[in-house]
């Protein structure tokens, strides 16, 4: 069975790049996505079925991906919580750690560790 991603990614680009590659290199399906907050929260407090990763970007369109850690921590306590951003500083990393972040990877150096991740999770 492929690990089931929900991605939290306001960028088209970005999306249309990670889906193939964490199929590809994690054995992942990205089973929906949403660009803001709020969609995200929305979308978690509606569906019910399996989910085994929560892929996040910092910054959204509207609200931040630490507002959707802490709405998916209060929610989905066992679930694998990933903060996927530009903007991972030192700082980030340790706010997101605090909020619940399972782990914290930069796309643009780190993403070879990203996909690592995701593909030693196991459903």
């Amino acid at each position: 069975m492929p690990l089931l991603i929900f991605l939290v990614e306001d960028s088209a680009t970005i999306r249309d790049n990670l889906l193939p590659a964490l199929a590809d290199l994690a054995g992942a399906e990205v089973i929906a996505y949403a660009e803001t907050e709020v969609a995200a929260a929305e979308w978690l407090d509606a569906y019910g079925g399996a989910l085994d990763l929560v892929v996040i970007d910092l910054l959204l369109k509207n609200g931040s991906g630490f507002g959707v850690l802490r709405h998916f921590k209060a929610r989905r306590p066992d679930t694998a919580l990933v903060i996927l951003s530009n903007y991972a500083t030192p700082m980030m990393r340790e706010r997101a750690a605090s909020l619940g972040a399972t782990a914290v990877f930069d796309k643009s150096t780190e993403l070879e560790a990203f996909f690592e991740f995701c593909g030693g999770l196991k459903r």
